[in-house]
């Protein structure tokens, strides 16, 4: 691929940085990949199959290279999707097509239904918005119970509860308070208090991204396809069972992908999908 050009952003409370990466063909519409909480570095595999397109990633506010300004401590997906506006002008090359995962597919789909013309088609990957399945109450206890462990004993027992809830499979119980909470140990966690609390995933973007309501409405009506997709891995965890639900608010059908929740990544955090196939059906879907 041809030299990656880092470039920096001026947002509202933060100073957002954001990598281009020119293509060899040519379509001139570029390809955002967008994470959130993940940074730009999770998308190298998948950015190495797209060696034809221009390919933008960055870092969301509050991650690695993209430092907050204004102390806050949460981060909402409108303030996301503010951010990702400000991006896509900054860009200067008309709407783009998107691929979001996770969190960033919440923020894409806040920023479509604000600012759809920016966006061409957006290929929304497994957003968890507790908003939109049927143990909606259930889902939303866990996901700011998830926040409230962090702010009261720190990073190990939160983030036992976060891969815990990110793995179950089925609906959450309506009792599922009085379940034993997961032992950090079982996932090789530390128990002890660090006393920080500056993590972007348990701390700033959890409850923000997971309670975010869809408008179903102002996204029908936008110019951009919108793309639901869910990894064939995934069936039954709450992150697929969301794109469950955003699809059915939209009244399309689910498209699925390879592999899992990762299924894009070939070694960036330790971790491993199927990023050959996965770059496969992401360029059907955006064809």
């Amino acid at each position: 691929m041809a030299e990656t050009d880092t470039r920096t952003l001026d947002a509202v409370g933060a100073t957002l940085r954001y990598d281009v990466r020119p293509g060899s063909g040519t379509d001139e519409r570029p390809l955002l990949l967008i994470g959130s909480p993940m940074d730009a570095s999770g998308f190298t595999t998948l950015a190495s199959h797209f060696a034809d397109r221009t390919v933008v990633t960055y870092d969301p506010r509050g991650v690695a290279r993209s430092e907050r300004t204004d102390g806050a401590a949460e981060t909402r997906p409108e303030e996301h999707a503010d951010d990702l506006a400000r991006l896509i002008e900054a860009l200067g090359a008309g709407p783009v097509d998107v691929f979001a995962s996770s969190g960033g597919a919440v923020n894409a789909l806040a920023l479509v239904a604000r600012r759809g013309d920016l966006v061409h088609t957006l290929v929304a990957h497994e957003p968890p918005t507790a908003q939109v399945v049927p143990d909606r109450e259930a889902a939303l206890g866990v996901c700011a119970d998830v926040h409230a462990t962090y702010l009261r004993e720190g990073w190990g027992p939160a983030m036992a509860k976060f891969l815990a809830l990110t793995m179950r499979q089925g609906e959450f119980p309506a009792d599922w308070a009085s379940e034993p909470a997961p032992d950090p140990a079982a996932f090789g966690l530390p128990a002890e208090d660090d006393g920080s609390r500056g993590d972007p995933l348990l701390g700033q973007n959890m409850r923000g991204c997971t309670s975010y309501r869809p408008d179903f409405t102002a996204l029908s009506a936008a110019p951009t396809r919108i793309v639901v997709a869910a990894g064939k891995e995934s069936e039954g965890t709450f992150a697929a069972r969301a794109a469950v639900g955003v699809a059915e608010g939209l009244g399309i059908p689910v498209t699925v992908f390879p592999s899992h929740h990762g299924g894009f990544l070939g070694g960036e955090f330790g971790q491993h999908g199927a990023p050959a196939e996965f770059a496969e059906a992401l360029r059907a879907a955006l064809a």
